[in-house]
């Protein structure tokens, strides 16, 4: 059997070399196929996995209150606005006694400016506890404390990236001035850098400040009002509880009767990341579906070619089965070949993905976008048996086509 074997891998091999340009381009449609299918698979995995290593770096054991009901429209146009009051109602630890931290978020655009040099990003105001809730360590200097919360002193902390955009640096900034939207600001701190890019929020391209300063010296019509608030629980295992703590407090002081819909809504960090697993899994399945359809088309190109070669070998066949050869060794022999055409175009496709899906990375590196090319195995595995099922699907027509010729009439055959 395995010499059988090989001497139809030789023989097709001969075969496939004496024609070398009718099977480069036979091949090159299962090259291209393969390529695509490597390369979109291992951008879609990953950008999983930088989203994923995105939620997974904003904290632990996180839940995220917004305003409005993403489940009920009705509820999301009545919703109220999310208060200051909220916060410290949520703060209770006699109501919530699973809730760790609580912190305030107001989010708005802003201008910040030192000398003629300008650069629009994003200031959160929040409370000192926003950089222990976000894991969010200082480079240089420190965080703002309760005391500059109570004077609301216009005081911020610089994103790496606007430093470098300020200053061309992000040291030896401490006690520097800068404007945000024309109003003073006194630099306390440069925040450690997370990495920038990737999916969501550059989160190297912002500032942080006291809510309090935000309220009374940029935006004063917010006073009072926050984006949402962003919830630590004390442990893993008391997420659930404070989620319902949360919402009990939420509806009370909302003033929700019981048939009513929540107008806020709670989200988890598993919650979240469930949803965008699904999300990137769907758009991976998609991508990898795309690019199947070319293997398809090489597939097709591997019909066409084998067919030409059974007309143009059909005095061979019939000399092959005149002394001797069954119908099954004509049939191995024509399978083997498009076997073949297809093994070699899908490792040599195999390789050219995987370089595109790193050349893809690197290009995304450029931009400060954070896209691994992440090429597993079951990718590899799946791409080589496919194309070998392509070869063996496509070539068995022409295989039985040439299997079947009646030996006198292959003989005679112009």
């Amino acid at each position: 059997m395995l010499s059988t074997l090989y001497l139809a891998v030789t023989e097709a091999l001969r075969s496939l070399v004496a024609n070398k340009m009718r099977s480069f381009l036979t091949v090159l449609g299962i090259v291209i196929g393969v390529a695509a299918v490597i390369a979109l698979l291992a951008i879609g995995r990953g950008a999983q996995t930088a989203i994923t290593g995105s939620i997974e770096g904003l904290g632990t054991n996180l839940i995220f209150v917004a305003p409005g009901n993403t489940r009920d429209p009705a509820a999301a146009r009545n919703a109220r606005p999310m208060k200051w009051q909220d916060v410290l109602a949520l703060q209770d630890p006699a109501a919530a006694p699973s809730v760790q931290w609580v912190v305030p978020l107001l989010q708005r655009s802003v201008r910040v400016s030192k000398g003629d040099r300008h650069h629009n990003t994003i200031a959160f105001g929040t409370t000192p506890e926003y950089r222990i809730v976000r894991n969010y360590n200082v480079a240089e200097g420190e965080f703002f404390t309760q005391t500059h919360m109570l004077s609301r002193a216009p005081v911020v902390l610089l994103g790496p990236e606007v430093a470098q955009v300020l200053f061309d640096r992000t040291e030896g900034l401490v006690g520097e001035t800068v404007h945000i939207n024309g109003h003073p600001f006194r630099v306390i701190g440069v925040l450690e850098a997370k990495g920038g890019g990737g999916f969501g929020p550059n989160q190297d391209d912002r500032v942080v400040m006291p809510i309090t300063a935000m309220y009374a010296r940029l935006f004063p019509d917010m006073q009072g009002k926050v984006d949402g608030i962003m919830i630590s629980a004390v442990s893993p295992e008391a997420i659930e509880s404070a989620k319902e703590e949360i919402r009990q407090i939420l509806r009370l002081r909302h003033r929700l009767r019981p048939d009513q819909e929540d107008d806020f809504s709670i989200f988890t960090q598993q919650e979240f990341l469930q949803v965008f697993q699904v999300i990137t899994g769907v758009l991976t399945i998609f991508l990898g579906g795309i690019a199947a359809i070319s293997l398809l088309v090489g597939g097709i190109g591997i019909m066409n070619i084998m067919l030409v070669s059974v007309t143009e070998r059909t005095r061979e066949i019939g000399l092959r089965k005149a002394l001797g050869a069954r119908k099954r060794d004509i049939l191995i022999q024509f399978l083997t070949e498009a076997t073949t055409l297809s093994l070699v175009g899908g490792l040599i496709g195999i390789a050219l993905g995987w370089g595109l899906a790193t050349a893809v990375e690197h290009i995304a590196a450029r931009f400060d976008t954070t896209l691994p090319a992440v090429v597993d195995l079951q990718a590899v595995l799946l791409a080589t048996l496919f194309s070998a099922g392509v070869g063996i699907f496509f070539g068995f027509y022409p295989a039985n086509r040439a299997a079947n010729l009646e030996p006198v009439e292959a003989l005679r055959y112009e």
